[in-house]
């Protein structure tokens, strides 16, 4: 029976936590690469600027990182690289649409056990992204370790819009295209065993990527994540 009620009070907790949403705006105003949107947005969304060119037609030209409330920092954008497909050049322009945090729908969790994951990923209504995929990408690049660099460029190929990382404390949120944390949620669930093949596979633990599950140390696990910046 006490074991249930954890199980509960642990699920309801999760059911607790709201992860970033999207925001639409419009520009208002353009001053070189810094432009004005019509919405307050928290410092680090990321997001595209989309065109309206009439007739039923629309592109991305841009994308975009909020500096918090009303100004953003326009950047090229640069989705979908192609030598075959041509170069959108079109400046930003007052009424353009902006729309932070596109690809928010997708996350990827990164968790120390298969029952923290279980927990989080069946309680909050996101579209998941399997962490083998991510490790699939780090043996595919040759990289022995969780950085900002692999992660936007995971996060870029794949369309994740966020990154929720399980911290000794709690949750941080990261927006992988930004560099930036959005959030830090408290959160609290006991460990007691680590999920294969990926959970706590960082270069700090052991020596192979896959390592040995009967040797991970979860204060190294919290180590290592600690020091994604």
């Amino acid at each position: 029976m006490k074991k249930i009620i954890i199980m509960l009070l642990s699920t309801l907790f999760a059911m607790a936590i709201e992860l970033p949403q999207s925001i639409n705006a419009s520009v208002t105003a353009v001053n070189n690469e810094q432009i004005t949107v019509d919405q307050s947005v928290p410092k680090g969304m990321s997001g595209i600027v989309i065109h309206n060119y009439g007739n039923g037609i629309a592109a991305i030209t841009h994308t975009v990182n909020s500096n918090g409330g009303n100004s953003a920092t326009l950047q090229p954008y640069k989705g979908i690289e192609h030598d075959n497909l041509p170069k959108i050049k079109s400046s930003v322009t007052i009424g353009d649409k902006v729309v932070f945090g596109n690809f928010y729908d997708n996350a990827l969790l990164i968790a120390p056990s298969e029952k923290i994951y279980s927990t989080l990923t069946r309680s909050i209504d996101k579209n998941w992204i399997h962490p083998d995929i991510y490790a699939m990408h780090l043996l595919n690049e040759d990289e022995t370790k969780i950085t900002l660099e692999n992660l936007k460029a995971f996060a870029t190929f794949n369309q994740v819009g966020l990154i929720v990382i399980v911290t000794q404390t709690g949750l941080s949120v990261l927006d992988p295209l930004s560099g930036q944390y959005l959030m830090k949620q408290p959160y609290s669930l006991t460990t007691d065993t680590v999920m294969s093949p990926f959970y706590a596979r960082f270069e700090q633990i052991s020596d192979t990527f896959w390592g040995n599950e009967e040797k991970q140390a979860f204060a190294q696990y919290y180590h290592g994540v600690e020091s994604i910046r």
